[in-house]
């Protein structure tokens, strides 16, 4: 694979990688970027330094602006593509990695017969069940026949969430369309603040 197809850096990125470079006694330093999780729910990635000694067989390797990138076998054609640039906010700094091959959950368009098969099961079936209790759940995005959602308000945080979807939320979806083979709560329940059941 072509060096410039497989990873760009940005120049901040790249300044960034040669400060740690330069600030490290290691001879023969390479940077290893690598795919830990190609969840596309939460994708991890990692960056580290390492020595000749901890190349493995079958690595791609390639000079980016002055240092080396070392990619394993595993992890080339998830990157293929990627721009890493170093990011600075309130939320803190890091590398950003803009992976065309792992999108997010949520960041494409919804639509299509599928969707509104599942939407007018959520809309008219599942949200007025779930009312009572100050629920609500919502359609973030389906892919490989596989629905996502997140459950929000009396939902969010409660004891009971995971029954309500193996229960209910799941078969309602599935008699509606037969063809998903799994719903999936994305929900960040640790933040609840109202849960129905604590």
């Amino acid at each position: 694979m072509a060096d410039q197809e497989l990873l760009t850096f940005s120049e901040a990125a790249c300044e960034r990688i040669r400060t740690f470079i330069s600030e490290d006694p290691a001879e023969g330093l390479a940077v290893r970027v690598s795919v830990q999780n190609a969840s596309p729910i939460a994708p991890e990635y990692e960056m580290a330094l390492i020595e000749p000694l901890e190349r493995e067989e079958g690595d791609e390797s390639f000079d980016a602006s002055g240092f080396e990138v070392v990619v394993d076998s595993r992890s080339v054609a998830l990157l293929a593509g990627t721009r890493i640039d170093w990011v600075e906010s309130m939320q803190g700094s890091g590398f950003h990695f803009r992976n065309p091959n792992i999108q997010p959950l949520g960041s494409g368009p919804l639509d299509g017969p599928l969707v509104n098969r599942v939407r007018r099961v959520i809309d008219e079936q599942i949200n007025p069940g779930v009312a009572s209790h100050g629920g609500t759940v919502q359609l973030v995005d389906i892919r490989d026949n596989v629905v996502y959602v997140t459950m929000g308000g009396g939902c969010q945080g409660c004891g009971m969430a995971s029954v309500t979807l193996t229960q209910g939320i799941k078969q309602m979806i599935r008699d509606a369309a037969p063809e998903i083979v799994d719903v999936q709560d994305v929900t960040d329940h640790a933040s609840g603040s109202n849960p129905y059941y604590a």
